[in-house]
């Protein structure tokens, strides 16, 4: 059994979800943008009060590691650190990339490949291009884009693009393999199945040298 506090900071939304060897209790989350140092506390308190556990009862503390928002990364980070320092837990760190992916297939069963794209300011995106499985078939770097981008893969592959950056690319491509979703959103929720994952692999950070995954220097 294991009861894991998961945190995303990395883009505009502020996500808190607690799970329960693999399963939802409870979610807590807002897009109010730079609102994250002042709901975060205010999220996992309710989520406790909610469920009636407490910093106490978890088994680890899983982050949205990057890449994305520099200052949402730093805040997300100090806030998982301080409560694996003060009740011993294990910190586990989840691909930001790789949770997006993990939850948008769901709603696409068919889809082959999946880029998710979060915005890092003009036409810069954070991406990578991830299977099924969760593998990276193009690694996750922060790219300027332009219309022949992603060339290479989509004249393989059909393309699910999709996150804050991914309105940037659409309008630079015409492509039959390449998908938009303007729908999806970030949440913790996404991180349950690659944290749970982490959990029984015990795959733990090393705290005093962990840092998120920036990618570059500042990401917004």
């Amino acid at each position: 059994m294991a009861l894991i506090l998961n945190i995303e900071t990395a883009t505009s939304v502020c996500s808190v979800a607690l799970s329960k060897d693999g399963s939802l209790l409870a979610l807590r989350e807002s897009t109010i943008d730079k609102s994250h140092s002042s709901l975060i506390t205010v999220f996992i308190q309710d989520i406790f009060s909610e469920t009636n556990y407490s910093v106490q009862n978890l088994d680890a503390v899983a982050v949205s590691a990057g890449p994305g928002s520099y200052t949402g990364l730093r805040i997300g980070a100090s806030v998982a650190k301080g409560l694996c320092y003060a009740a011993d837990l294990p910190l586990i760190a989840i691909d930001t990339l790789a949770a997006m992916a993990t939850g948008v297939q769901k709603k696409y069963p068919d889809v082959v490949l999946f880029c998710p794209m979060l915005d890092a300011r003009r036409m810069e995106v954070f991406c990578g291009g991830l299977n099924k499985s969760g593998e990276y078939l193009l690694p996750a770097k922060a790219m300027i884009l332009d219309s022949s981008s992603f060339d290479s893969l989509l004249s393989k592959y059909e393309i699910l693009f999709f996150g804050s950056g991914a309105t940037k690319f659409q309008p630079l491509i015409s492509n039959n393999n390449a998908f938009f979703d303007s729908t999806f959103s970030c949440s913790a929720a996404h991180m349950i199945p690659l944290s749970i994952k982490a959990f029984g692999k015990k795959l733990f950070e090393d705290m005093p040298h962990f840092e998120p995954h920036y990618l570059k220097a500042y990401g917004g």
